[in-house]
């Protein structure tokens, strides 16, 4: 049985996959194996994997599934003591795993692990944040972000007041690199596949948290990795944040925290009509609004 089942989904990354694969063969330390789950790339991801990485298992989806669907498809295959979700905009240290391996193999309070995420050029990138509340919805993608930029929830929410750069005891990784307790996923269960892109790794988190168990972020272990460009190539980015969103505030909130989300996005519609309104009567270049009204009206049927 292997240390690790390292679990990759893929959606049209192949040349970050490629560099991905390299860097997790070439580390040291905890045997592991690959389940690569590709969502229907177009771009030879799936070429790719059975000409280079004959080890790799591969699963191949008819169409884009989703982050959530296609990480519970890898892991419900995988046998490791271990289980390691990496995105292919990620590159492994050499020595990485070992150490991730070792602070939970010490620490058995401890039921989830993330390291340290960092650019190219080596800065330290702030992923790390505290769960969602009303307030965060409030305050976060409304006109009142804008305004009160340095309010006390959004910094409590985006964890401004710690460098990301000390070992501590956390809420909310981001899921690009999340090392998890095959116990603890037994336990609380898999990704919810609800959340097709967004909140599912929150959702996961609190659920761990809720069971009792602690996450910890390891500053000392450094994962590079290029932010945003998986997401990048997805269209409708927004519209499937707000959708998931949602969906997680009806879950852990209930119709009342849902109804609350409905109308915070509402009075950031309304700040961006009276903009494009603004910009008209002054001549500027203006956005549509009607497109983003009926996607709205959409939004408020959900």
């Amino acid at each position: 049985m292997p240390d690790i089942s390292v679990v990759i989904p893929t959606w049209n990354t192949r040349d970050l996959l490629e560099r991905c694969l390299d860097s997790l063969y070439a580390s040291e330390g905890p045997s592991f194996e690959v389940i690569v789950v590709d969502n229907a790339s177009s771009d030879g991801s799936a070429a790719l994997i059975e000409e280079r990485y004959p080890a790799v298992q591969l699963i191949e989806n008819d169409r884009n599934e989703g982050f959530a669907i296609a990480c519970n498809q890898g892991m419900k295959v995988s046998i490791g003591r271990y289980v390691l979700l990496l995105n292919t905009d990620t590159e492994t240290p050499r020595g990485g795993l070992a150490e991730m391996i070792a602070f939970l193999e010490k620490n058995e309070t401890y039921g989830a692990l993330a390291p340290r995420l960092v650019f190219p050029d080596g800065r330290t990138q702030c992923g790390v944040h505290d769960f969602p509340t009303l307030s965060t919805a409030f305050f976060f993608a409304t006109p009142f972000e804008r305004w009160f930029p340095e309010s006390r929830e959004l910094r409590r929410y985006f964890k401004r007041d710690w460098d990301h750069e000390t070992s501590e005891d956390i809420d909310q990784p981001p899921a690009a690199v999340l090392l998890i307790r095959r116990a603890v996923l037994k336990q609380v269960g898999l990704f919810d596949e609800r959340l097709w892109l967004f909140y599912n790794d929150v959702d996961l988190s609190l659920r761990i948290k809720r069971a009792g168990w602690k996450t910890r972020y390891l500053a000392d272990v450094c994962f590079i990795h290029h932010h945003g460009s998986s997401t990048a190539k997805f269209d409708d980015f927004l519209s499937q944040w707000q959708k998931d969103r949602l969906l997680y505030y009806r879950k852990h909130y209930g119709v009342a925290g849902s109804q609350w989300v409905k109308a915070c996005v509402g009075l950031a519609l309304l700040d961006f009509l009276q903009l494009q309104l603004r910009n008209r009567m002054r001549g500027r270049p203006a956005e549509p609004v009607w497109p983003l009204a009926r996607r709205y009206a959409g939004f408020l049927r959900m």
